[in-house]
């Protein structure tokens, strides 16, 4: 569904991936760990477009990405949840909800499954954003990258800084999107939480791919833990 094959890219001057490959089939909910500043943030910049490749390439089936302007990737099916969230303050959660949608209205469908993820958005509509708690603010994150129905999510840490309850739920809903078809990629840094929800694991370190298993495979790679992880097991 999307392979990514030796990119390279930068900020200025400074490289930050480095011939990185990966490969994420159609269904799958895979993961991408890695210490800070390891190029895992930046990998889904890359495919969304906001990183310029200098080198290798980005496919979502058989459309090269590379050279693409940002604003057509999200209308070829793919969502992108920012670390950070990066919601409209002032604006309420109908308007947040509503910035994705190019032409036409909402379709009350996913609206209404969002809603069933999420029933306090739906408490909560006619608020301001900025005005939400942080739970409620990554509810609204994750219900905007749903709204136009995406093929593929990809989700920059989606559980950071949650309380454990809202963690949970967070996680719960992030697998059953997966289980209705969408293709996810997700960036965590807990170990734990990825090797419980993903099917497939890549571990990034400088820049590039460095490890790629299952969950399982992981758990008995006791090197490749302490190595690229800082995990004592």
């Amino acid at each position: 569904m999307l392979r990514m094959e030796k990119l390279n890219c930068s900020y200025g001057e400074c490289k930050v991936l480095h011939d990185t490959s990966l490969e994420i089939k159609e269904g799958s909910l895979i993961g991408l760990i890695g210490r800070n500043g390891v190029g895992k943030t930046t990998t889904l910049k890359s495919i969304m477009g906001l990183v310029p490749h200098r080198s290798g390439s980005v496919h979502f089936y058989e459309t090269n990405l590379s050279g693409l302007p940002p604003y057509k990737i999200p209308r070829m099916g793919i969502a992108y949840m920012p670390q950070g969230r990066h919601l409209f303050p002032k604006l309420t959660v109908m308007e947040n909800l509503r910035i994705p949608v190019v032409k036409g209205e909402l379709d009350k469908e996913v609206l209404e499954e969002i809603f069933v993820y999420f029933p306090r958005l739906k408490e909560r509509l006619k608020q301001k954003a900025g005005t939400l708690s942080g739970g409620e603010q990554q509810m609204l994150a994750v219900g905007r990258a749903l709204i136009t129905k995406p093929k593929m999510m990809l989700m920059d840490e989606p559980m950071e800084g949650l309380m454990p309850l809202l963690v949970k739920l967070i996680a719960e809903t992030v697998k059953a999107i997966n289980e209705k078809g969408t293709t996810i990629l997700l960036v965590e840094q807990n170990l734990k939480t990825i090797k419980n929800m993903c099917q497939g694991i890549y571990i990034m370190e400088k820049g590039t791919v460095v490890y790629e298993g299952t969950p399982s495979e992981l758990e008995s790679a006791i090197d490749i833990q302490e190595r690229y992880l800082s995990v004592k097991v």
